[in-house]
């Protein structure tokens, strides 16, 4: 492979790399085109009559984009909520209210990733899949239930990986280490292999190992541990792929995708809850007992694809597991001394040992018309099987130590097992009404059956009762989706849009506390969005300037909320909320070798009515969490030969949002003041290594990203936050065979 003039091009809202499958030869001249299978058909980006942004393989490695926090803030209208990596949760558009359900859908190739329920913790366990050998990155806003089911509310995003070739045998090696201000040493390593074993059968392999130094200190604060560098990470995994072209009709590619995460203390930072300065000036946290998070991604699918000639057949199963493993302190500074108290025992601390897991089992069948000038179709047929299981266990340790505390018994074990089974059908079909104008409709009905339990056991009078088990709780729904969307074309190089489509959320069983008041709901609902949009995708005929332009107005109802009574989590619905705004991106290309990519977003959400004041705290008029108001990015990337076997290049992304809400809380909330930050980047390009220089958020900015809230495991007039990495240098040295 040679990477020498390689373009750097604009795909919706973020740039991607050009490559083999985005790259057109039409009317004898050189045009770049992006193919996006955002409707589960290829496509060019500019017939898909919705808001879609592709970021390619090739412009990840550029910026050293290996998980969701290094690339997001570069598409508009996707925010990221994170502390902890392995942990967050993607806001698309403003859908969030902080809730256990997730409402952005994510996807591996033709396989949903993340549970369909909250009671597995959905909403905050977003698959952060590493980016080595992904071939793009695909974006879609706003409600994807038609093609894509549940938990589309705000949007989809779609890991697209490499596919084996039988064309070639290829490798490529990356090295790299890093270092962070005030912090440690970083390194990673990633190497891939395309093998073609005949000219019908190829594989591909891949992995990747990445260390990620630590940037915060416990100082001892409120008689806390003194350590320095406390939230170290690492994250390493593969993919394996078999593509069998059994004849020029039928093909058959079999999958496996596997990543670990694991890290130490969160990312998270104490601050003054009023002011929101660093306690102590400095990135700090009180740490009493060592902490540990680890997550791991498995995904399995095999996919068949037969061309019959006059209908083509898609045949996707997938079998997906999650397993995350916590140690953490378990609010030891507000009870670890009544505890002590109460069992007359010498001091101790407290600590939480939990497990997440989830196993899901997913069948999809498409039949779909070919291409055509008059009328396209689309079938299909869906089927989901999912057993989760959330188990809490409390215990007390010595100080300073992972030593259970000699005497003291396990303080509570609590255990929730949930079941979700779904069926689906859905169609899509588009109509060409003459040359330049398309309608595109499509419908899903979706049925849920679900059902949970909970066990609880510990020691009575502290934090559960005796030991119980909590009669099964089921719940049943059925959904029906939609959407409707006209496109004309202006002229062969821009084109205008508009959609209105429905998206939902699955309710389902809350398994309730045998405090838990009267009339505290047995089930809570599904919750609905309605979105309208409009757009314009254009393009001059030479390529040297793109837009793409869309606004929206979504309507939410039945909003889920998670809430806590008397300790116990729970899922309720209240009334409304909206968001109403709009996305673009400017893509110049003034030069040979000059892109520069501009893209902001506006998005205005909140609450349209009141929710419970003393369980949630919402009111008519306040932010959605976590979505600022205005956010924008500009990149520019320079290349040019230096020589004939040289190539060199530099760049730049500069991105800014404005200030944004923590979650709803009846005990306050704070305002994460805006921030601005900067990354730049430069190589040298040979014609089988190439060597990188990068540096990101080079002015130290300090970005905050969750948290936020009053609690009382913190001293008086302090919160804790996320927050962005500082200041990072590194260097990655790449080579091909």
């Amino acid at each position: 492979m040679n990477h020498r003039n390689k373009a750097v091009l604009l795909a919706g809202a973020a740039f991607a790399a050009l490559s083999v499958s985005a790259y057109a030869q039409e009317d004898g001249e050189d045009r770049d085109v992006i193919t996006v299978t955002a409707q589960k058909r290829t496509q060019t980006l500019q017939e898909v009559p919705l808001s879609v942004s592709v970021v390619g393989g090739e412009t990840l490695e550029r910026l050293n984009a290996t998980n969701f926090q290094d690339y997001l803030a570069l598409v508009p209208g996707l925010q990221l909520n994170q502390s902890t990596p392995g942990e967050g949760r993607l806001i698309m558009r403003g859908v969030n209210t902080g809730g256990v359900a997730s409402t952005v859908a994510v996807y591996v190739d033709e396989t949903p990733f993340g549970s369909s329920t909250g009671l597995v913790n959905a909403g905050i366990l977003a698959g952060d899949f590493d980016t080595f050998d992904v071939e793009r990155v695909e974006v879609l806003r706003g409600p994807q239930g038609t093609l894509y089911g549940a938990n589309s509310l705000g949007g989809t995003l779609k890991f697209v990986t490499a596919k084996p070739s039988t064309d070639a045998f290829e490798g490529r090696v990356r090295a790299g280490v890093e270092t962070v201000k005030d912090g440690e040493v970083g390194y990673s390593g990633a190497g891939v292999l395309n093998v073609p074993l005949s000219d019908r059968l190829a594989f591909r392999g891949s992995g990747f190992y990445r260390k990620s130094g630590g940037f915060i200190d416990s100082t001892g604060a409120n008689g806390s541990d003194v350590k320095e560098d406390i939230n170290p990470s690492e994250s390493y995994g593969g993919r394996a792929s078999l593509l069998f072209n059994a004849t020029d009709n039928l093909s058959i590619r079999l999958s496996a995708v596997l990543q670990d995460i694991k890290t130490d203390e969160s990312n998270s930072i104490e601050l003054d809850a009023t002011t929101l300065d660093p306690i102590g000036g400095g990135l700090t946290n009180s740490v009493f007992a060592d902490s540990t998070n680890k997550a791991a991604y498995r995904v399995y699918n095999g996919t068949i694809d037969w061309d019959l000639g006059a209908v083509n057949v898609v045949s996707s199963t997938s079998y997906s597991t999650f397993d995350q493993t916590i140690h953490d302190d378990f609010m030891t500074f507000s009870l670890g001394g009544l505890v002590s108290a109460v069992l007359m025992a010498p001091p101790l601390e407290l600590v939480l040992d939990q497990e997440t897991d989830y196993r899901k089992f997913t069948q999809e069948v498409r039949v779909s018309s070919q291409d055509n000038d008059r009328f396209e179709w689309m079938i299909g047929g869906y089927y989901t099987n999912e057993d989760g299981l959330i188990d809490q266990l409390v215990t007390a340790v010595d100080p300073g130590t992972v030593n259970p505390t000699p005497g003291v018994p396990v303080l509570a074990d609590l255990a929730i097992e949930s079941d979700y089974e779904e069926y689906a059908a859905f169609a899509n079909a588009t109509l060409h009404l003459g040359e330049r104008f398309d309608l595109t409709a499509g419908g899903r009905f979706s049925h849920n059956d679900q059902s949970a339990f909970q066990e609880t056991d510990g020691l009575p009078g502290l934090f559960v009762g005796p030991p119980e088990v909590f009669p099964e709780i089921t719940s049943d729904e059925g959904v029906f989706t939609w959407s409707v969307a006209p496109r004309f074309e202006l002229s062969d190089y821009a084109a205008v849009y508009a959609r209105v489509a429905k998206g939902f959320r699955p309710g389902g069983p809350n398994v309730l506390p045998p405090t838990a008041p009267a009339g505290t709901p047995f089930t809570f609902q599904s919750d609905t969005i309605l979105s309208y949009e409009g757009g314009v995708k254009a393009q001059t005929a030479d390529n040297a300037l793109g837009i793409d332009l869309s606004a929206f107005y979504l309507d939410w109802s039945d909003v889920q909320l998670y809430t806590v009574v008397n300790g116990f989590g729970v899922n309720t619905n209240t009334g409304g909320a909206k968001s109403v705004g709009g996305e673009a991106t400017v893509t110049l290309r003034p030069v040979d070798g000059l892109n520069v990519v501009v893209n902001g977003a506006i998005t205005d959400s909140e609450l349209t009515t009141d929710t419970d004041p003393i369980l949630v705290g919402g009111l008519d008029g306040d932010k959605l969490p976590f979505t600022p108001k205005y956010s924008f990015s500009i990149s520019g990337d320079y290349e040019r030969p230096l020589t004939n076997e040289v190539t060199g290049y530099a760049g730049g992304t500069f991105r800014y949002q404005s200030s944004q809400f923590s979650n709803f809380s009846p005990d306050g909330r704070s305002e994460f003041p805006s921030y601005g930050a900067l990354d730049l980047r430069s190589g040298l390009i040979f014609e089988r290594f190439s060597v990188e220089l990068f540096a990101r958020n080079v002015t130290n900015e300090r970005g905050l990203t969750s948290g936020g809230n009053p609690s009382t495991d913190l001293p008086p007039g302090v919160v804790t936050a996320g927050v962005i990495r500082p200041r990072t240098i590194g260097a990655m040295l790449t080579a091909e065979f």
